[in-house]
């Protein structure tokens, strides 16, 4: 449990509460499942008992409910309830006392749980209770399940508690992390992936010096607060963790390993059918004039771009997800349709390796204006990937989002990526080197993201830094978008001209073929 904040009084600032501790209050109101991971020393215990008292003090025609909390131990229930006796006095003065009760184990006639009460005028009351799965058999209303990561056997604790959303209650669960394998941890991933309903917060320790908590502490212990002290104080605290101050404080789970997918479910997801385009170029091609490599790319494309643009269903919604890549990288242009049962088909994929800027964008800007139903696009915006995505965005507009990677990106799009590997609903070309991307995933610093290293292609000097996998990355996240209008149709490749050619910025009279090109080289 938190350390104990003050309860308010009339000498306390405007606001009683915290940044944070405000976005938790108006969570609950709003969500049935809310899932915190936290740092210690934040006060979310505080905060949560506030909004116990809340909940209770309510008629029942005002969204009142009765409120059951779970520690991990009895003395956590008996400091709770400790926390809703003060905010009472303030909110409810009728309130009764403190009650320490016994009730019927309902497993066991002969046996009692130990639980604390207090009734309000309402008629509603907090019930303080030990981590006990069979103490919520029969309840109703809000639970409050606080450092659930630590509880003997949170799994069937959650079983409990989610049965009571049926009827309207309310679920809170709270929680520093204890590993990665931890159920509370799995909670956070599938309601990141989707898989079940609910609103993940998230407030590390550094989130909560910035949303005011030491000034808070220095309030309430009479301190003077400076930038100096806090700083002080910061590092004394992250040095007393040690070790274990990224899993206490910063909400990274310990215990990263292997593949962040389960690749026995994305193998199951790969299919033969599915095409890798690869266009692989020499470096002496960026030296030609531009209408000589116009023409070879044309070339390329009606020879192998455009015949699987054609395989295309005409009627699903098109989305895709492009990973930039110059020199060192590929470059990973990824689409896929949404099925009408909303599964995920990918088409195929195409790889860019070498490829000049103006070359990358005749490639995909013909791929795009050729995809069904076109919707949207998140495009890798970072390093030289920036100039593409920018020209993209400003051609094809909101469709496209210009994509900056950061830890939160991370965070929020790869577990819904697994979720949909988990469920079959998204397709991948069985392809070594596209598996091999995928496996490339690890959990590093408590997110799945792709580490800082490169691995070589199979029996190639080349290397890869898991592009595909980031492309799949992008592309799931586009089908997750607000469809978006762009303004264009998508059209049929001629084959009685030019094939493949699109018209930006291009000579006509400046043709050239691809014999030409290749003597060139």
């Amino acid at each position: 449990m938190d350390a104990p904040f003050t309860a308010p009084t009339s000498a306390d600032p405007p606001s009683v509460f915290l940044r944070y501790q405000q976005e938790l209050m108006e969570t609950v109101s709003a969500e049935t499942l809310i899932a915190v991971e936290k740092s210690r020393r934040t006060g979310y215990s505080w905060a949560a008992a506030a909004i116990a008292t809340l909940f209770a003090a309510k008629r029942r025609d005002q969204g009142g409910m009765n409120v059951y909390y779970m520690g991990y131990n009895l003395e956590m229930a008996r400091e709770f309830i400790g926390y809703v006796a003060e905010w009472a006095k303030a909110i409810d003065p009728a309130a009764s006392a403190v009650g320490d009760y016994l009730f019927p184990d309902p497993d066991k006639p002969d046996a009692t749980i130990q639980a604390f009460r207090i009734t309000f005028a309402s008629g509603f009351k907090v019930v303080a209770l030990p981590s006990v799965a069979r103490a919520l058999r029969g309840m109703q209303g809000l639970v409050i399940l606080d450092e659930a990561a630590f509880h003997d056997d949170l799994d069937e604790v959650l079983k409990a508690a989610l049965a009571l959303l049926i009827w309207g209650g309310k679920v809170l669960v709270i929680s520093t992390h204890d590993s990665e394998g931890n159920p509370f941890n799995a909670l956070l991933e599938e309601i990141r992936g989707g898989k079940r309903p609910g609103k993940v917060l998230r407030c590390t320790f550094d989130d909560a010096l910035a949303d005011g908590l030491y000034k808070r502490i220095c309030y309430v212990q009479g301190k003077p607060w400076s930038p100096e002290a806090e700083a002080a104080w910061r590092a004394q605290i992250v040095k007393q963790y040690g070790d274990a101050a990224d899993e206490e404080l910063f909400c990274i789970p310990r215990k990263g390993g292997g593949s962040y997918f389960n690749m026995l479910l994305v193998e199951a997801a790969a299919s033969d059918l599915i095409p890798v385009l690869r266009l692989t170029l020499p470096p002496s091609f960026a030296e030609l004039p531009e209408h000589l490599r116009r023409a070879e790319i044309d070339d390329w494309i009606g020879d192998q771009l455009d015949p699987v643009l054609r395989t295309l269903v005409a009627r699903d919604p098109s989305v895709f997800g492009f990973d930039f890549g110059r020199h060192a990288d590929l470059s990973v242009f990824w689409p896929t349709q949404i099925r009408p049962n909303l599964s995920l088909a990918t088409p195929f994929t195409l790889e860019m390796r070498q490829v000049p800027f103006e070359q990358q964008k005749q490639v995909l800007w013909h791929a795009i204006r050729r995809l069904p139903r076109f919707r949207a696009g998140k495009m890798d915006a970072g390093g030289n990937g920036a100039w593409l995505a920018e020209v993209t965005w400003q051609k094809f507009g909101a469709a496209i989002e210009q994509v900056k990677f950061s830890a939160d990106w991370y965070r929020d799009n790869m577990p819904p990526l697994k979720a949909a590997f988990e469920e079959r609903a998204f397709s991948v070309p069985l392809d070594r080197e596209t598996l091999d991307d995928l496996r490339l995933v690890r959990t590093v610093g408590g997110i799945a993201r792709v580490p800082d290293l490169r691995r070589k292609e199979a029996g190639q000097q080349v290397t890869r830094h898991g592009d595909a996998a980031i492309a799949a990355a992008l592309a799931h996240a586009a089908s997750r978008a607000d469809p978006v209008d762009y303004g264009y149709q998508p059209v049929a490749s001629d084959p009685t001209g030019p094939r493949g050619r699109d018209d930006d910025d291009f000579d006509d009279d400046a043709v050239g073929t691809a014999a030409q090109i290749r003597r060139s080289w």
